[in-house]
């Protein structure tokens, strides 16, 4: 066998043996790759609500604790009923969309809170909009995963610009649906007293993401509005059954 020949069959063979290596260890963590994903995205909804504090550590036994006890998984159609899952669609209506429902401690709904899933200026942005039970205000954002430029649109995923969103309106002062929306630069500066409730502080040189998560958000609460409008108008109160929390009693479209 000539000296080029065993070259090419020692390539050939290494390369067989690094696929085979790379593929077990794939297979052996990847679930735990998709518990860490799991984990990840719970932290974002109880960060939303104002569960866990986002400057301290949690491990996931924990988070998977205070998700359980807090937030239930359901879905909602395009009239605002709240359906126990996405597959609780009539076959005549369009698709139904996902929604999490924060509780307090009486299995009260304490705040809703929207996947996050819209264009950014190099790949999607992904995170959870919380809002409170009075349909109207902003209780909580959070961005986990996203491709926008460090330093600058990426300031998207820290603390201080996230913050902003909080106790801010999604309806103007008529009570009406205006969404919210990022200024360009400070609002104070831009934005008129009035209109100050509907709009966040931008991040510095990143205009064309603040532009793309203010026109993604009005897309997405446009959607979620007919759960939001139930909300103002206070005819939707829902409870953890005690004996399945999994499900819910009392979303019914009734007054208190």
């Amino acid at each position: 066998m000539s000296d080029q020949l065993k070259s090419i069959t020692f390539a050939l063979a290494l390369c067989l043996v690094c696929s085979v290596l790379l593929t077990a260890a794939s297979t052996i963590f990847k679930p735990a790759q998709e518990q860490n994903i799991k984990t990840d995205r719970r932290k974002n909804i109880l960060k939303a609500v104002g569960l866990i504090d986002p400057e301290s550590a949690y491990s996931s036994e924990r988070v998977d604790q205070l998700y359980s006890k807090h937030i239930m998984q359901l879905a909602v159609d395009q009239t605002g009923t709240i359906l126990e899952s996405l597959q609780g669609a009539q076959p005549s209506q369009e698709a139904a969309l996902p929604i999490y429902l924060a509780l307090d401690t009486q299995k009260e709904i304490d705040a809703y809170i929207l996947p996050i899933e819209t264009r950014g200026l190099w790949g999607k942005i992904y995170g959870y909009l919380a809002l409170q039970k009075d349909g109207a205000t902003i209780k909580g954002f959070t961005v986990y995963k996203h491709s926008e430029t460090p330093g600058l649109g990426g300031e998207i995923e820290n603390r201080w610009f996230q913050k902003n969103f909080a106790g801010k309106k999604i309806v103007n002062q008529s009570n009406q649906f205006v969404s919210v929306s990022v200024s360009k630069g400070k609002a104070s500066d831009t934005v008129t007293e009035q209109n100050l409730s509907n709009y966040v502080d931008g991040i510095s040189g990143a205009t064309l993401t603040g532009q793309y998560l203010t026109k993604g958000l009005q897309t997405i609460l446009t959607e979620y509005e007919p759960l939001s409008i139930r909300f103002r108008q206070n005819i939707l109160q829902c409870r953890m059954q005690s004996d399945a929390p999994s499900k819910v009693q009392g979303c019914e479209n009734e007054k208190k």
